[in-house]
């Protein structure tokens, strides 16, 4: 068995100032998403970005991020308390964001960002796809430190307690899905979009990389205590997942179907 650390939740402390490592993984979240965003446009400059367009995109989707995460935590955990505490929707420090509607948020953001700059919608979301999942894992990293989220009662060796939760020996869901979600899905969608694929595919391959990861970590995560188990004993992340996998296979049977038709039928010039 083992315990959590118990980081202190405050990273750097500058008089009044103080930095959460939880909002620090966020911007180490965007700064990956930069970085890995750069080395692809000079690595590829057949894709036709520019640096400045990546600096606007990390733009709108930082926004996306933020308002959607939180609408999203709102709509889909707890919609009635916060029917009856508005105010509390804007208490964003007390945490409270939510992936799929952040997700839906980017998203979103995408396609005004896509009008913005006369690009297709599913080319914005093939390049931004293979650089996300990072940012993924520093979140999950951020819940670790927390020690929030944390997963379902266990009997593995490397079972952990929470203190700041109760005594239980728990799944340390939070590092699964970091390596999941985050490394692994990285490492899937890096190598996948390494050669030319067609228009949507990397945006497929995400959908259902992310939505069949997420759905088994569920099954070590604890659900959340206001809502438990639903329908078929899955938690309200396995059925929020579940519409990813089904649209992943759909955009990714399109993008294919629609490559082939291309190449049989190639244009005039």
């Amino acid at each position: 068995m083992l315990v959590h650390p118990q980081f202190d939740p405050i990273a750097i402390s500058l008089g009044p100032v103080a930095i959460r490592w939880y909002g620090l993984m966020y911007v180490l979240g965007f700064l990956g998403i930069i970085l890995l965003g750069r080395h692809r446009i000079k690595t590829q400059p057949g894709r036709n970005w520019s640096l400045r367009e990546l600096d606007d995109l990390i733009f709108y989707g930082v926004l996306g991020t933020i308002l959607g995460g939180r609408l999203g935590y709102i709509l889909f955990y707890k919609l009635d308390y916060y029917w009856q505490h508005p105010l509390e929707i804007f208490y964003v420090w007390q945490g409270g964001m939510s992936f799929h509607g952040g997700f839906l948020g980017v998203i979103f953001a995408m396609f005004l960002f896509a009008r913005h700059h006369n690009k297709h919608w599913f080319a914005v979301t093939d390049f931004i796809a293979p650089l996300t999942p990072p940012g993924l894992m520093f979140g999950r990293i951020g819940n670790f430190i927390n020690q929030e989220l944390p997963g379902r009662e266990t009997t593995v060796a490397w079972g952990m307690q929470f203190p700041a939760v109760d005594h239980v020996v728990r799944h340390p869901s939070q590092l699964y899905q970091a390596a999941g979600e985050g490394l692994l899905l990285f490492v899937i969608l890096w190598i996948f979009t390494r050669k030319s694929r067609p228009l949507g595919a990397a945006s497929g391959v995400f959908l259902i990389g992310y939505g069949f990861l997420r759905f088994l970590a569920e099954f070590a995560r604890e659900p959340d205590d206001f809502l438990g188990l639903l329908a078929l004993n899955f938690s309200m992340g396995q059925w929020l997942s579940l519409p990813m996998i089904i649209g992943g296979i759909v955009l990714l049977r399109w993008s294919y179907r629609r490559s082939l038709v291309e190449d049989s039928h190639p244009t005039k010039t």
